[in-house]
């Protein structure tokens, strides 16, 4: 959760010359690209020898819904991190340039794609023929689906208005569609593995997307004091965070594999190996958060707190890739 230091060490990050900003455009492609990865190789290695069978273009669905979740994550953390600067008498005006409209536009993309999966009787389209439109009324995946391709281009236009904050509105919308989507009305209560999505995914989105405007709005900053101020802030939002996403986690993953069967789903299954692929990824994410926390409160320079913040951004990147690739997967089969 953290920044850099107005020291020297902090001067030679922040030196154009010693890094360019093509330096860091490479880094992030490389970084994304390491993500959507992620999707697109992960299914064959989960399924390998579980005797289980994916649904077509299994590894494309999930980086589709990897990329929509990330599409949630920017404007939400930057709405959630604009209310927390409001909290800082005195801080700078500026302000990172915000992304939340390209955000929603690739949001639009990949929902839009998972509406055409959906309108083709959840098979993958060779042609715009085999679409059915008109279909995606008829089920409620394809309402859902027609309200997060409608919703995303709304938040856009949102985040370009004089009222950015109101594209909380329809990324809202979607958050409620895919915790919907994610428990069918054929489930054991439904609506309680609903509810249990929607608090997971606001708070996951809370989490990785305000981190990551934090970071950007200290670098604004320059090192300023309020930096510190800012960072301690998100970090006692987030603590609360990580204490909801570990709560509803662990609430979801017993209703999908009881607790008598985990052990054995958890290496047995695609689900469950992806799953605990998760669960790793957001603990390693907790040890860089509680390190951070600790350079803020001891560290004679908070800010240094930067360093294993902007690692955790990095892993939180590659959490929200595996989520996209656990909701393509096949679910496990609830033993008794």
């Amino acid at each position: 959760m953290p920044l850099l230091r107005p020291s020297a060490d902090a001067a030679d990050v922040n030196d154009p010359a010693r890094r360019p900003r093509t330096g860091r455009a490479v880094a992030v492609l490389v970084l994304v690209t390491l993500a959507a990865l992620i999707p697109l190789l992960g299914p064959p290695a989960a399924l390998d020898g579980t005797g289980e069978a994916a649904a077509p273009g299994v590894g494309g669905i999930a980086l589709l819904r990897g990329v929509l979740f990330a599409a949630l994550c920017v404007p939400l953390g930057e709405l959630f991190v604009l209310r927390l600067t409001r909290r800082l008498p005195g801080s700078p005006l500026e302000r990172p340039r915000s992304r939340a409209a390209f955000a929603n536009v690739a949001g639009f993309a990949a929902a839009l794609l998972l509406a055409s999966v959906v309108a083709t009787g959840n098979l993958i389209p060779h042609s715009l023929g085999q679409i059915d439109v008109g279909g995606l009324y008829d089920s409620r995946d394809g309402r859902l689906a027609l309200l997060e391709v409608n919703a995303f281009p709304v938040a856009a236009l949102c985040a370009r208005s004089r009222r950015p904050a109101a594209q909380v509105w329809p990324l809202s919308a979607v958050v409620v569609a895919e915790a919907l989507r994610a428990h069918p009305v054929t489930e054991q209560s439904p609506l309680t593995g609903s509810g249990l999505t929607l608090v997971h995914l606001t708070c996951a989105a809370l989490w990785a997307g305000g981190l990551l405007h934090t970071l950007r709005t200290l670098r604004q900053w320059h090192g300023d004091a309020s930096g510190a101020a800012l960072l301690g802030l998100y970090a006692r939002v987030a603590a609360v965070l990580l204490a909801a996403l570990t709560a509803t986690g662990v609430c979801s993953a017993l209703r999908r594999m009881p607790s008598a069967t985990i052990l054995d789903q958890l290496t047995t299954t695609a689900y469950g190996r992806t799953l605990l692929a998760k669960v790793i990824l957001v603990a390693a994410v907790a040890v860089l958060a509680l390190w951070a926390r600790i350079r803020l409160r001891r560290a004679p320079d908070p800010l240094t707190a930067y360093a294993p913040a902007r690692v955790e951004v990095i892993a939180l990147g590659a959490v929200v890739a595996v989520s996209g690739l656990l909701t393509a997967l096949p679910l496990p089969i609830r033993w008794s």
